[in-house]
């Protein structure tokens, strides 16, 4: 890195009895993973912390100084660096990504271990009744805010508002009794009716008028952009409804 010459940095970071600053931790790591010595002080109580802010005209920590001149705290570390700042409210796919990666890891070790085999039909099964399973998940970590960004765009929660409440249980369920192979009676039709009401909303909000949204899939702090990836979702729920329904009757996942 251009400016890891500098081998010394002086940190001085918060770490009282009632609290550790994760900031200060995450600076002194990024210093030394980028070769400099670093000095580190901390500030023990509020009287150190309330001294410090007001002899350097600053109002947060940790604060970090190279060659005597203050370079900031860990955003303005990383910008000395080179590095990218995170964006907290960048659009990302991130969340969904490791989302449907995990739950392809969990379809394939079920598969692996029930199966003898990762190439089985029963993978691609597990695959998209665990991604429901996860992705109500996320929904119900905040479901208030999970309804409230639902409302941007679906026709039904529009004209129920109580069904952005219901989604995320609903989808849940669906996902779990298609795990189990049970009770196809009422997974089958339930994933069907959500996925294709999501479908028609997505489809009608993103591609006819047009709207930026923010996709509630992943819960309702998403970043995720409403398009591709929540039409997958409910596309993904109506493929997995109409397969069930049309194999043999009984017939579960792994059957």
């Amino acid at each position: 890195m251009p400016h890891s010459a500098r081998r010394h940095a002086t940190l001085y970071r918060m770490e009282t009895a009632e609290h550790i600053c994760p900031y200060g931790l995450k600076t002194r790591d990024l210093l030394h993973r980028e070769g400099f010595k670093v000095e580190d002080h901390t500030l023990t109580s509020r009287d150190q912390i309330e001294a410090f802010k007001a002899r350097h005209h600053v109002e947060t920590t940790p604060q970090v100084f190279i060659d005597d001149k203050r370079i900031g705290g860990y955003e303005g570390v990383l910008r000395f660096l080179g590095k990218k700042v995170p964006d907290k409210d960048a659009v990302t796919y991130g969340p969904v990504i490791a989302l449907f990666a995990m739950a392809a890891a969990m379809a394939l070790a079920v598969s692996w271990s029930t199966q003898g085999s990762l190439a089985t039909v029963a993978a691609a099964e597990w695959f998209i009744a665990l991604s429901m399973c996860l992705l109500a998940l996320q929904k119900l970590k905040d479901i208030e805010s999970f309804a409230t960004m639902f409302l941007n765009y679906d026709l039904l929660a529009q004209r129920w508002v109580r069904y952005g409440y219901v989604y995320p249980f609903a989808e849940g369920l669906a996902g779990v009794l298609m795990v189990a192979g049970a009770l196809m009676w009422l997974s089958i039709p339930l994933a069907l009716f959500i996925g294709t009401v999501g479908a028609v909303s997505v489809f009608k909000a993103v591609y006819v008028d047009r709207r930026e949204l923010t996709c509630a899939c992943v819960g309702g702090d998403s970043k995720v952009p409403l398009g591709f990836v929540s039409l997958t979702e409910n596309v993904m729920m109506i493929a997995m409804a109409l397969w069930m329904l049309f194999k043999p009757m009984g017939m579960g996942i792994g059957s």
